[in-house]
């Protein structure tokens, strides 16, 4: 652990599944952040089914498992962190529990905010010459860090330009977002935008709101 990567007990239950089978399960997790990463879980060894680690055999420093369950193996998913605590690779397990919500990507950091508050201003948005949106009554994202997002109703788009997409991505704030791309004729922006059918509690009022990538159409006006 270097000087910029911090420990600190978390208060959430914790459970990390593969194949549905329970591979960890804590209330005394250690959260590991900072230093420009994303955060990390460590798990009390008591709290690890030891069972279903599998010795790598590999030499080194750092301890490294195989998680196995009937059926499936996980290839160097389990690792030994500092005081014994043990941390898995978050992609090669399939579900992440905080408490019983689901968390996608990593977990939540203590010091991101995501405030969500509805506006009246003006938003105005042009991609391949035309004017695709255009509200008064836009939904901001503010997180932590990062530019503010404009979330616009559907029926102040111009949908039947909007065709959905096959492209699917997580967030461990929002939950998980669906896109559309744009047709005009010949012309085409794909993923231009994207929304969540189901956002995680504390941003529902963007749930069906649509949000355009500034950087993908011609200009995103505010005012």
């Amino acid at each position: 652990m270097t000087n910029s990567r911090r420990w600190m007990p978390s208060p959430k239950r914790v459970r990390v599944l593969l194949r549905g089978r329970t591979v960890a399960d804590s209330n005394q997790v250690m959260l590991e952040h900072g230093g420009g990463r994303p955060p990390l879980y460590w798990f009390p060894p008591d709290d690890v089914d030891h069972r279903l680690l599998v010795d790598t055999g590999a030499g080194g420093k750092i301890v490294v498992w195989d998680v196995e369950v009937p059926g499936h193996r996980a290839l160097r998913t389990a690792y030994a962190g500092e005081q014994g605590y043990i941390g898995f690779v978050w992609d090669r397990m399939d579900t992440w529990l905080e408490e019983d919500e689901e968390v996608f990507v990593h977990p939540r950091d203590p010091f991101v905010r995501v405030d969500v508050l509805r506006s009246s201003r003006s938003i105005r948005i042009e991609a391949l010459g035309e004017v695709i949106a255009e509200t008064r009554r836009p939904t901001l994202l503010f997180e932590t860090g990062l530019p503010t997002r404009y979330y616009l109703p559907l029926i102040d788009t111009r949908v039947d330009w909007l065709k959905p997409s096959d492209t699917v991505t997580r967030c461990p704030y929002k939950g998980e977002a669906h896109y559309y791309s744009l047709r005009i004729g010949e012309k085409s922006i794909d993923d231009v935008c994207w929304y969540y059918r189901y956002p995680t509690q504390e941003v529902a009022a963007i749930a069906g709101l649509v949000c355009f990538y500034p950087e993908r159409v011609d200009s995103l006006l505010v005012e």
